[in-house]
């Protein structure tokens, strides 16, 4: 396979000079022996996909054919690559570039050691040019995953490195340990004076009208060498021009918004080095945004606790944004694929496209996986999506020792360099889940410490928040009724009091169809624990009987009679416990400033979980649920359970929920019932102007529910003028007679 990869910031005016690589892997058993067979490699790819496809491998998704790839953790892999002595002119340069990989490996170039690196975050530049030959072989061997044996063969043997501890098996994930180059590698030529890396750093004033900015510059042999800088905006008019200096200011900048609450608004930034001639000899070209993000406290979070003695209280996690209070309606982003350097530009603008339609405006990029690849961030900052974004660590208790603290501060720095350059970027985060009993860390964790500094230090501007939760901020509850107290979602939201709620989750099965490529023909129906069920995370996943939980969705619609039917009536408990959740943090509003359910995506096809999109890009009715819950303003309805019953007085509470920056005219809800064919209206509420991002509340609809042949019956409200604003609900209902008619439908197939 020929791999080749430039950088598209050299200037115009230098011809590119690329080199052709065709690499090969092999592995062995010991660092001392030597690769007994090559095979193709695919780079950036992974060394398990290579010898997948060499030696014909099932597809490690369908049954249980991952475990067949569980040998591959502990062997050495080489990659190898041959190529001539380029031609260089004057004093040019051949680097070989990698910007990632994964995760101990050591680079030879004809037979000579180069450099050994721990940590796939942080790139490689080696200048090979004093050491070409006419003939050259590189060499990168990998070590294997690493690994304490100590521990069980679970994330916590990722709990002394800086290696995203997901791949090591999680409740949605197999256990498939990535290893290999996976990113971006390449062989460039470049001139002796090179800009390597250029940012500008800025400081909004309070009334955000001028930017006070300063050029950062770092290269090679470029201290006595001009340069130009510009800045031009959307339509390509050159705003400001430097020459030599550094600092500069910007009047009235168009700031940089989320998409729900403004224009994500892009300059494109241009520096051009020239050398002592005055001849160009190298241009960059980049986007920026100018924004202004805090982290303040939530509208009474002052006010807690109560009593004395006073002590502190919650964190602040209401996010402001140029000045302006926001809502943030988000998700957790987990990496698209089990091996990360499959995941391309296409894949990530299909995702984020599809989290930009469910009127999200915030990702909350959890420290079990990945930090994304470029290209994700770039989208990011194009379609207005807010990146919380964590550092490898979760749910683990990392250690203070030396080793694994340099190797951190090695990882975190390059992460940091790369990232805050990008308006995206709302906050910081030390990692998932690290405050509590299953990980034992606490502030006085010297790698929190160490990550607070660093981002102090590289990145002052952007908030620093330790973990995910914080006192005061919700994880949980992942099911639609709790496995021991059989409490619903509906009566657990309606009573939780939190800042945040930064994960939560509602299960349902995948789609037939997909069930279809992932489960085989006998194994299908009915479903059942062990084998491929379980493989793929239906069964035995955390506790009880996660994450497809049949039993629970056949109490309220009764024993199915199908896959067909059992997926419907979970993909169906799905959407309307997921509403639940968004809209009540919504009405919770301000106390409460965010929710993000968990997860949005998932790497491999699951038979059940708690995602929103399935493997690769196919949303679940749930999605669209989500969509309507997450809408700048809606009229919604707060239910105190799910299962009615014929005769029993049914009752809603009514608001009209507003997230908008702007003043809402006064408008008129009806709302009724909908059962089959019977139709029939319960309330009719005029509602008043609402002022920019606040809510309205309003009255409690109320009727004794009649005798319908049904298992199911729709709250529909209807917004005169404004179907945008429109919400319909099902909820389940039980006749007094034993027997039922089922009206459940074929969905999502």
């Amino acid at each position: 396979m020929v791999c080749i990869f430039f950088c598209s910031s050299l200037s115009a005016n230098i011809p590119e000079k690329q080199i052709p690589f065709t690499w090969e892997l092999g592995y062995s058993n010991s660092m001392s022996e030597n690769p007994v067979k090559w095979i193709p490699a695919i780079v950036p790819g992974a060394v398990q996909l290579d010898i997948a496809k060499a030696e014909k491998y099932a597809p490690f998704y369908y049954a249980e054919h991952w475990k067949d790839y569980l040998w591959m953790e502990d062997q050495f892999y080489t990659y190898k690559t041959s190529f001539p002595k380029p031609a260089l002119k004057g004093d040019e340069r051949c680097l070989f570039i990698s910007k990632g990989i994964d995760y101990q490996f050591t680079i030879f170039l004809n037979g000579e050691e180069l450099m050994s690196q721990e940590g796939m975050f942080t790139p490689v530049r080696l200048d090979l040019t004093d050491k070409l030959k006419d003939k050259n072989e590189l060499k990168i061997r990998i070590n294997p995953v690493p690994k304490l044996f100590s521990k069980p063969a679970d994330r916590s043997q990722a709990s002394n490195v800086v290696k995203p501890a997901v791949s090591y098996g999680w409740d949605w994930h197999p256990r498939l340990v990535p290893l290999g180059i996976w990113d971006d590698t390449f062989l460039e030529i470049q001139p002796a004076s090179y800009i390597e890396d250029f940012h500008v750093d800025y400081t909004l004033n309070s009334g955000l009208s001028k930017a006070d900015i300063n050029l950062n510059i770092s290269g090679r042999n470029i201290r006595n060498l001009s340069f130009i800088w510009i800045l031009k905006d959307e339509s390509g008019k050159e705003v400001l021009k430097s020459e030599e200096k550094i600092e500069l200011t910007l009047e009235s900048p168009q700031l940089w918004w989320p998409h729900d609450h403004g224009k994500p608004y892009l300059y494109t930034s241009i520096i051009q080095l020239f050398d002592n001639s005055g001849k160009l000899i190298q241009t960059k070209e980049t986007k920026i945004g100018f924004r202004k993000i805090k982290l303040v406290m939530n509208d009474g979070a002052w006010r807690e606790p109560d009593g004395f003695p006073k002590s502190r209280s919650v964190p602040p996690i209401q996010l402001e944004i140029n000045g302006r209070k926001i809502f943030c309606k988000g998700t957790n982003w987990v990496n698209p694929e089990i091996f990360p350097g499959i995941i391309t530009r296409d894949r990530y603008n299909e995702l984020l496209n599809f989290a930009k339609e469910a009127n999200f405006n915030i990702l909350r990029i959890w420290g079990g996986g990945i930090v994304n690849k470029e290209s994700f961030f770039e989208l990011c900052d194009e379609k207005g999506l807010l990146v919380w974004q964590e550092f490898p660590l979760a749910c683990n208790n990392y250690p203070d020792n030396a080793h694994y603290l340099a190797i951190l501060k090695q990882e975190a720095t390059s992460i940091i360099k790369r990232v805050k350059k990008h308006p995206s970027l709302a906050f910081w985060c030390g990692g998932n889940e690290l405050f509590n009993s299953w990980s034992g860390m606490t502030e006085q964790s010297l790698a929190l410490r160490l990550l607070n500094s660093l981002c102090l230090e590289l990145d002052p501007t952007s908030p620093f928040i330790a973990t995910s939760p914080l006192m005061g901020m919700a994880h949980g509850n992942y099911v639609f009724r709790d496995l021991n107290t059989k409490e619903e979602v509906f009566s657990n939201m309606a009573r939780a009091h939190y800042t945040a709620y930064t994960e939560f989750g509602m299960p349902a099965p995948a789609a037939v169809s997909i069930l279809k490529t992932i489960i085989p023909q006998e194994e299908l129906w009915p479903p059942k624990p062990g084998a491929s069920w379980e493989s793929h995370h239906a069964y035995k996943a955390w506790v009880g009987n996660t994450w497809l939980c049949q039993d629970i969705i056949e109490d309220y619609f009764g024993v199915s009679s199908s896959l067909e039917e059992l997926v419907a009536n979970g993909q169906l408990m799905q959407g309307e416990g997921y509403k639940c959740i968004y809209e009540e943090a919504r009405r919770q509003k301000p106390y409460c400033s965010m929710a993000a359910n968990w997860c949005y995506n998932e790497p491999w096809p699951t038979a059940a979980n708690n995602s929103l999109i399935s493997y690769p890009n196919i949303p679940k009715p749930g999605f669209f649920a989500v969509k309507n819950a997450c809408r700048p303003l809606l009229a919604s309805a707060k239910f105190s359970k799910f299962k009615w019953t014929e005769g029993e007085t049914f009752f809603a509470d009514i608001w009209m929920l507003n997230d908008l920056p702007n003043e809402i005219p006064a408008g008129k809800v009806k709302i009724k019932l909908l059962a089959g064919t019977s139709e029939v209206t319960i309330l009719t509420w005029e509602y008043d102007g609402m002022k920019a991002n606040v809510n309205q509340q309003g009255p409690t609809a109320r009727i004794k529910l009649p005798a319908w042949r049904t298992d199911r019956f729709k709250v529909v409200l209807e917004v005169e003028g404004h179907p945008e604003y429109n919400s319909e609900y099902t909820l389940a209902y039980q006749p007094r007679t034993v027997e039922r008619k089922r009206s459940t439908p074929v969905m999502n197939q």
